[in-house]
């Protein structure tokens, strides 16, 4: 695809934990639990309006689904800060300065004043109906490969609380994430090729990882902005995988250039939507499908509408493994229903080319016109056909914007509209933070080392190659390289090579890495050091400690993989050449190469090769 003629934008935006002693508003610890809980909330939240008397789309949206939010809570893990039961506390100033350092890295503009806002969300993350957030700088840069990519901004604000589970219009979340401070940065939308977003992410990840932040799973989250000159800017939640960037953003130009055809497709027929709800009860009374037999039963309705013009585009490859049909079921799954029935999926699920005609019949169908049915309990039927009819107007109009959720098929599903600018309002409880030019000069003159400052350092220091500087330096690993090489004489690439590929590839073979400390590591290569084990059983050891309990020298013992000492070798050695003097005898000098591999047989790697060369040469001579 020539990505520059579809005027190709993207912008990303990257959550990440940071690594501090308390929360950002109360004073407890940022750290999960998994311990049961001491109590629960419930809650219900609802859209306010902003100070402008304006409800945000997406809120209202979250509304309508009229769920039910529990949410665990702890005695000691969590407080009545994060349950919304007491005013937020003074700012975490450790966060804002972190916040302050990540700016500066960044070449932004850090601002006089932190005024923190209120940020209306209502999808159950948060016990208030709202996020606390503030700007803490703006206008940066990040230079990359296919040019400079602006910074647009940088703010502090709370995580979110942890979802646990959902069924039946009940989400359970957990206390102990909500709070947490996370740095949002923002790109503006500068990125104009797939690579390059790639690119970004890991610049920014490099560089946020530069300080105190938290690492592992779940706690840095990237958030993709993608629009086409035609289609509309969408937001893509959720992108863990870095490598699988480039893909889904691909996948969602061909996403928005095929609704850009079924819209104009649609345009050509003069397709229509129709405003009418249709009962479908009657049709559906002694049906086969089992679906609508079990809505019927329970009290609920068939409910349908007539699309004008639609045949044989809903079922049309929007993504691949994905139709339009699945874009429009998006719509109706978040009121809470299991899906649709369309015109172009049947016959199947029990629905008969005679109830197709029946339906046709009722709906007064022409060639080309289609239809949709939902079957549900009345009210969430209802709200789901009219979240489809909804959706169905507006792709005869425009690709609509859209926030969407990352799959792992580098597709994506929706989740709401975009947000508008009236969630925002000023958050009366905490006072405004003022930050002194002594404060920022003092930040931007004792900023960290940055990743390629520290790649080529450690190039320069340690001679390793630049492959294995790379991956240390992307595997976050230079602090554990340098804290074994501090007390460690053995050769720098050695040990460099076990950090960045051989725990890589013990993790993929299905050995738990993470049960590895820098100690253990030590303890390890010392044995080495110290002539106990031999380099190459180095990977022997970390597997055993990866699933044994014990030392590595434990370990290693329990291998049999200790090397001898040079006198237990030279006994070794004098009764090998007991057993063969006559070879001795006959060839002299000549018997070493026979009596170096029976020697190298019978002592199994448990002694270094020069060693045992060494020693028969000099007690060969002095048999002489």
């Amino acid at each position: 695809m020539d990505y520059k003629k579809l005027g190709l934008k993207m912008g990303l935006e990257i959550h990440q934990q940071l690594n501090t002693e308390k929360k950002l508003f109360c004073p407890c610890k940022c750290e999960l639990t998994d311990k049961k809980p001491d109590y629960k909330l419930l809650r219900y939240l609802r859209p306010t309006q902003s100070e402008l008397g304006k409800i945000d789309r997406a809120a209202f949206e979250e509304s309508r689904r009229k769920l039910k939010f529990i949410y665990e809570s702890y005695d000691y893990e969590t407080c009545l800060v994060e349950s919304d039961d007491e005013p937020p506390h003074p700012l975490n100033m450790e966060a804002l300065e972190i916040a302050m350092i990540i700016a500066s890295i960044l070449h932004m503009n850090i601002i006089d004043e932190f005024h923190t806002m209120r940020k209306q969300v209502i999808d159950g993350s948060n016990t208030g109906g709202f996020q606390r957030t503030g700007l803490v700088a703006t206008d940066g840069y990040l230079e990359t490969e296919y040019g400079i990519v602006k910074i647009e901004n940088l703010c502090l604000e709370e995580d979110a609380a942890r979802r646990i589970s959902q069924k039946r219009g009940k989400v359970v979340f957990r206390l102990d994430r909500l709070g947490i401070p996370l740095l949002e940065v923002t790109t503006d939308p500068s990125i104009k090729h797939p690579e390059q977003v790639k690119e970004v992410a890991y610049q920014l990840g490099q560089v946020l990882r530069s300080t105190k932040v938290k690492r592992g799973l779940g706690t840095i989250r990237q958030d993709l902005n993608i629009s086409i000159a035609e289609g509309a800017r969408v937001e893509i939640k959720g992108v863990q995988d870095l490598d699988l960037m480039p893909k889904m953003v691909e996948n969602e130009v061909k996403r928005q250039l095929n609704l850009i055809k079924i819209m104009k497709e649609l345009q050509s027929r003069e397709a229509t939507v129709d405003n009418e709800i249709h009962n479908l009860n009657k049709i559906f009374k002694k049906t086969e499908s089992k679906i609508i037999s079990k809505a019927l039963s329970n009290g609920g309705n068939v409910l349908a509408i007539k699309l004008g013009g639609f045949k044989g585009l809903i079922g049309k490859e929007v993504q691949p493994g994905r139709r339009f049909g699945t874009e429009l079921a998006g719509y109706a799954k978040k009121m809470g229903v299991s899906g649709i029935f369309h015109i172009d999926e049947l016959p199947a699920y029990g629905i008969t080319d005679v109830d197709i005609e029946r339906i046709a019949d009722h709906l007064k169908l022409s060639e080309y016109d289609a239809f949709i049915i939902v079957a549900d309990e009345d009210e969430k039927a209802r709200n789901a056909i009219m979240e489809v009819q909804r959706r169905a107007k507006t792709s005869i109009k425009e690709v609509p914007e859209e926030t969407r959720k990352a799959l792992e098929d580098a597709n994506s599903e929706y989740l709401r509209p975009l947000p508008t600018a009236s969630r925002m309002y000023v958050e009366t409880d905490i006072p405004t933070t003022v930050i002194s030019k002594e404060q920022i000069n003092d930040i931007k003159s004792n900023l960290p080392e940055l990743p390629n400052e520290k790649k080529q350092r450690i190039i320069d220091q340690y001679k390793l190659s630049e492959d294995i500087a790379s991956q240390l330096v992307r595997l976050d690993k230079v602090e554990n390289f340098e804290d074994i090489m501090s007390t460690s004489k053995l050769d720098p690439t050695t040990v460099g090579s076990t950090l960045a590929y051989t725990l890589k590839e013990l993790r993929r073979d299905g050995n738990d890495v993470s049960r590895l400390d820098n100690k253990m590591l030590k303890d390890t290569f010392a044995l080495v050091e110290d002539g106990k084990i031999v380099k190459e059983a180095v990977s022997e050891v970390i597997v055993g400690l990866c699933n044994e309990e014990g030392s590595p020298e434990q370990i290693a013992r329990s291998l049999n993989i200790i090397m001898l000492s040079e006198k237990e070798v030279e006994k070794i050695i004098d009764e090998i050449l007991f057993e063969n003097s006559k070879i001795v005898e006959e060839r002299g000098m000549g018997a070493i190469g026979a009596l170096m591999g029976k020697s190298m047989q019978k002592l199994q790697g448990k002694a270094d090769g020069k060693l045992v060369n060494k020693l028969l040469r000099d007690k060969i001579q002095n048999i002489k």
